[in-house]
C-alpha cells in the first residue's frame, strides 16, 4: 500500500518534531499532544506550495509549542512541591550524541524553564537543532534582528546557570552503582560515600507519591529522606540502572511496582545534585526506549 507524501514527510521527521517539542515543555505527554495538533495542521496544508517539509513542520511544532507551553506555566505555579521533567527512556545512541543527551538532561531542562517561552523556543531551535535565524523568526513571528538578540540573551542566561564542569561517565556510573546497592541492601549508609556534602535533592511526587515540598539541602538530610521512604515501601526495594533521557539512572521497584526514576548530577565522583520523579503520572516513558533525534 502506498503512502502519500504529506504522511510520508510527517513520519520522517516525527521524531525530530517529538524532540523540539520535548525540549520545548519537558513533558512527553504534552509533546505527544502537539505532535497531534501539527499532524492536523499538516494534513490540511497545501503541499504543493512547501519547499522544505522539515522546516515546515518544525515552524508548525514551534507554535504550537509556544502556545501550550504558556499555558503550563500557569499551571506549573500550582503544582504540589518540586515540579522535574518528565523522564525518558532512552537508547545508548541519544548518549552517543553529546550535545542530544546534554540538551535533554534533566538539569538542562530545569536550566530551560527559567527561560520566557520566545526565549527557550529560539535556545532551542537554535543551539540543539541549529535552525537558522531566519526559520527561527518564521517560527515565532519575530524579527531575524530580534531573534539574534533574544539568542544572545538566552545562551547567556543559560551558560550561567548550566553545570561547568565537564560529568565523567564513569564517576556517574559509580555512584549508580552505590545508590543500587545502598537501594536493594537497605544499607543507605553507603551514600554518605558518594553524596557532596552539600548535595541538592530534588523530589517530585506530584501531590500524589510522598516528596519534598522543596528542595532538601546538605547530605546527612537527603539520607534521613532516604530512610523514611524506603522504611515506608510496600515490599522489597529493586532498583535497575537504565538510560534516562540520555545518561545512567534508576528505574526503582516497590513491591515489583515501578516506584521512582532516579538521575543525578556527579561532579568530581561525588553527586551534587540528585532528581528523584515520584509522580506516577510521569512514569508512563521509563519502560521502553523514546526514540529522539536531531
Amino acid at each position: 500500500m502506498s503512502v502519500d507524501p504529506a504522511t510520508e514527510a510527517f513520519v520522517a521527521h516525527r521524531n525530530l518534531l517529538f524532540t523540539v517539542a520535548y525540549e520545548m515543555l519537558g513533558s512527553a505527554a504534552d509533546a505527544e499532544d502537539v505532535l497531534q495538533e501539527t499532524w492536523l495542521r499538516w494534513a490540511d496544508v497545501d503541499h504543493g506550495e512547501v519547499r522544505d517539509a522539515r522546516s515546515y513542520l518544525v515552524r508548525i511544532t514551534t507554535r504550537l509549542s509556544l502556545n501550550r507551553l504558556r499555558t503550563l506555566g500557569r499551571q506549573r505555579e500550582t503544582y504540589v512541591g518540586p515540579w522535574l521533567p518528565e523522564p525518558l527512556l532512552t537508547s545508548p545512541d541519544v548518549a552517543e550524541d553529546v550535545e542530544l543527551a546534554d540538551s535533554v538532561s534533566t538539569a538542562m531542562l530545569l536550566v530551560l524553564e527559567t527561560l520566557t517561552p520566545t526565549e527557550r523556543a529560539v535556545f532551542v531551535l537554535r543551539e540543539v537543532f541549529d535552525v537558522e535565524y531566519d526559520e527561527i523568526a518564521a517560527a515565532v513571528d519575530k524579527a531575524p534582528a530580534a531573534v539574534r538578540q533574544i539568542a544572545h540573551r538566552a545562551r547567556s542566561h543559560v551558560e550561567a546557570r548550566r553545570p561547568r564542569v565537564q560529568v565523567s561517565e564513569a564517576d556517574t556510573r559509580r555512584a549508580i552503582a552505590t545508590f543500587r546497592s545502598a537501594a536493594e541492601t537497605g544499607d543507605l549508609q553507603r551514600l554518605l560515600d558518594v553524596l557532596a556534602p552539600d548535595v541538592v535533592m530534588m523530589t517530585d511526587g506530584g501531590g500524589v507519591k510522598q516528596a519534598a515540598l522543596r528542595p532538601i539541602v546538605g547530605a546527612d538530610k537527603v539520607l534521613r529522606f532516604f530512610v523514611g521512604i524506603t522504611a515506608k515501601a510496600p515490599g522489597p526495594v529493586a532498583a535497575e540502572e537504565v538510560l534516562v533521557n540520555g545518561a545512567p539512572g534508576l528505574r526503582l521497584t516497590a513491591g515489583g511496582e515501578l516506584d521512582t526514576i532516579a538521575t543525578m548530577r556527579v561532579e568530581g565522583g561525588r553527586v551534587t545534585a540528585l532528581y528523584l520523579v515520584r509522580n506516577p503520572h510521569k512514569l508512563g516513558r521509563v519502560l521502553s526506549e523514546t526514540p529522539l533525534a536531531r
